[in-house]
């Protein structure tokens, strides 16, 4: 996919022309296709991770390990995206990233005397510990029984002390090139459901870097928070047997237990499209249809 495409009608005439840059720290596959995506604007754009050799041209690296060292800030960054990921699932593994990593992020820009005009954490909708099928939206208050959720909050909230006018991306199950969990699965024939319907909620990679590209560019001040979140909240079920389908591979198979990962909720990104973006893939149909025909790029 061109860089440009899915930017929620945004193009490289229609955004500001200036060539301050965007930093982006954590630059995996998420930050990397959101790095394409400003440099094929104009932006000038470096990359914060740990194996910085491994980025593409378009993205000046940085190797650093956020969890232990402060990095170089540029004196000219009017962007800041924050795309962590821990290197490891534990509590310790959390903190590390999402704490320590935006905490020495911070401390970096301070001492540069760094105020960017935009500031984009991403986060997880995981922070909803919501297991009724009932709707969610930014009203409803992120409480989090799991350790680990709850360090994503306190990431959050350290964030907003230190700089008010951020803004907090709370992103679904991201799915997409190089993230293709459930469709091995069912072609593996090991998808299974549990007795009870669970809802699920996802976004395709690309659509989830193109509004992150969209909030840093929208004219008006964004938001505290937004969820990033497609159109089509569905049952776990529904979409396992809509891939075998795809697939022409067995539907999944019922089994007496049910997992509560990712909980059962339902979430709406009515305030996303208030802001005029648009989907490239505003379903799992459509994504999931795209990423079995191989559209989309696969980042290292």
């Amino acid at each position: 996919m061109s860089a440009l495409t899915g930017t929620g009608g945004l193009t490289a005439s229609s955004v500001s022309t200036h060539t301050q840059t965007v930093l982006i720290a954590g630059c995996g596959d998420l930050g990397t296709e959101v790095g394409l995506r400003f440099a094929a604007l104009g932006h000038p754009v470096v990359g914060l991770r740990r194996s910085a050799h491994l980025l593409p041209p378009q993205i000046e690296g940085q190797a650093v390990d956020l969890s232990l060292d402060k990095p170089d800030i540029p004196a000219d960054t009017s962007t800041v995206i924050v795309a962590l990921a821990a290197s490891e699932p534990s509590v310790e593994g959390y903190r590390a990233a999402y704490v320590d990593g935006l905490t020495n992020l911070l401390d970096a820009m301070d001492d540069a005397v760094v105020v960017p005009n935009r500031f984009i954490l991403i986060s997880s909708t995981a922070v909803y510990d919501v297991t009724d099928g009932s709707w969610v939206d930014e009203t409803v208050p992120a409480k989090s029984s799991a350790p680990r959720d709850r360090i994503l909050l306190e990431a959050e909230q350290m964030l907003l002390s230190r700089i008010p006018t951020a803004t907090v991306f709370r992103l679904s199950g991201i799915y997409g090139p190089g993230r293709e969990r459930l469709i091995t699965q069912v072609r593996q024939g090991r998808a299974t459901v549990g007795p009870a319907p669970r809802y699920t909620n996802r976004i395709h990679r690309d659509d989830a870097a193109a509004a992150i590209v969209h909030l840093a560019l929208l004219p008006a001040q964004p938001e505290p928070l937004y969820l990033g979140v497609d159109d089509n909240p569905a049952l776990s079920e529904e979409v396992l047997t809509f891939l075998a389908g795809e697939l022409s591979a067995a539907p999944p198979t019922a089994v007496d237990t049910d997992s509560a990962r990712g909980g059962n909720k339902r979430l709406r990104n009515a305030l996303l499209r208030s802001t005029g973006f648009d989907f490239t893939y505003p379903d799992y149909r459509t994504g999931y249809r795209a990423l079995i025909a191989g559209v989309g790029t696969r980042h290292p």
